[in-house]
């Protein structure tokens, strides 16, 4: 069977990412086919893979232009040539989707999320200019149309799955991505069981929508230690903001995020996510944690048993989140949260995988 996979484009590591790194070890020889990648990227991800990128990879400086070319992107995606394919799996956050493919080729969607800037979050983006406003209009069209052209979506999440059906009026399997953080599982029982570990975590990207502000309004009144590791746009801002008990450590490599996670006492997640692969790193290693109640939380945590919740996404009830963890620690079992997280397993990825590649059953 001849396979391929689509990316819309490969500029840093993310969760997609690493979710089509996963997949570039269930089928190595498939290609990749991208609209532009980062080449230093590629060879320290994906160094045997084959990248074939789009037109806009001759763009000067595209790793930093491109989101002025989206436009462009719908023309581009369709010009891949699939048709010496059988199956095209297209590892989807806005564009790839949009694949045109020859009758016999069957195009498998992992689709992450349904466009949100387009779509739920479009409001966001009101003091737009006409003409940005304009370009969004013609993208959400496209994305729409562009949806009724994969042969079956598969969501990486239940939370997903019903956007879908939203959205794209298409039903869809559910195929939970891997947690894939290394060496998760490299530590003794000990190590697990220490309770005496005196910080907070944050792993996330540093984006307003990403609500870490509210957590460090949140721990600046608390007093408690918080160790945030991530780097992004808001980065300045927060810094501005956080007290003497936060530290913002910037960008870390696998190795030493995973010596966070191991010495951390929990995990916070204050913002909403389609799935969420941080809360899940962090129970990998028998750590509880507070997420918001919205989105993938409600499908990675268990409440009272692999952590918490607040429900509203503001500084008060953030620290009664904290109030309800801390007052429950003792009662928190980290082998019993590190099973739970075992669910979320590579192994069972690769499974759920090649059994849907097997099969021809496809949802329409």
């Amino acid at each position: 069977m001849r396979i391929a996979l689509v990316h819309d484009w490969l500029n840093d590591l993310g969760g997609a990412e690493r979710v089509l790194i996963e997949l570039h070890k269930i089928f190595p020889d498939a290609p990749i086919h991208v609209l532009f990648y980062n080449k230093k990227f590629a060879r320290k991800h994906l160094p045997d893979a084959k990248i074939i990128p789009s037109g806009l990879q001759k763009f000067p400086f595209i790793t930093k232009t491109y989101p002025f070319l989206m436009p462009l992107m719908p023309s581009a995606i369709e010009a891949f040539d699939m048709s010496e394919y059988d199956v095209v799996i297209s590892s989807s956050v806005i564009f790839s989707k949009g694949l045109v493919v020859k009758p016999k080729t069957r195009h498998i969607c992992y689709c992450y999320s349904p466009t949100r800037f387009l779509w739920d979050r479009h409001t966001e983006y009101e003091h737009s200019s006409g003409l940005a406003k304009f370009a969004q209009h013609l993208l959400r069209l496209w994305d729409r149309q562009a949806s009724d052209r994969a042969d079956e979506f598969v969501a990486i999440s239940k939370n997903v799955r019903d956007r879908i059906k939203k959205y794209y009026r298409r039903d869809a399997k559910i195929i939970y991505p891997p947690v894939t953080l290394e060496n998760m599982t490299s530590f003794s029982t000990s190590q697990v069981e220490n309770k005496n570990n005196k910080y907070y975590l944050i792993v996330s990207r540093l984006f307003p929508y990403k609500n870490i502000d509210i957590a460090i309004d949140a721990f600046n009144k608390l007093g408690y230690e918080l160790v945030i590791v991530g780097s992004g746009p808001d980065m300045p801002r927060l810094k501005r903001m956080a007290g003497k008990n936060i530290k913002l450590v910037g960008q870390k490599s696998d190795e030493e995020v995973a010596e966070y996670y191991k010495n951390c006492r929990a995990f916070i997640m204050p913002q909403e996510e389609d799935f969420g692969l941080t809360p899940l790193e962090a129970m990998s290693f028998g750590k509880p944690v507070l997420a918001l109640r919205k989105g993938g939380a409600l499908e990675t945590v268990l409440e009272e048993i692999t952590g918490e919740f607040f429900d509203d996404p503001i500084p008060e009830a953030l620290a009664d989140g904290m109030r309800r963890l801390n007052e429950n620690y003792s009662r928190y079992s980290p082998l019993v949260i590190q099973k739970w997280a075992e669910k979320f397993s590579r192994k069972k990825f690769r499974e759920e995988i090649l059994n849907l590649i097997k099969t021809e059953d496809v949802l329409v």
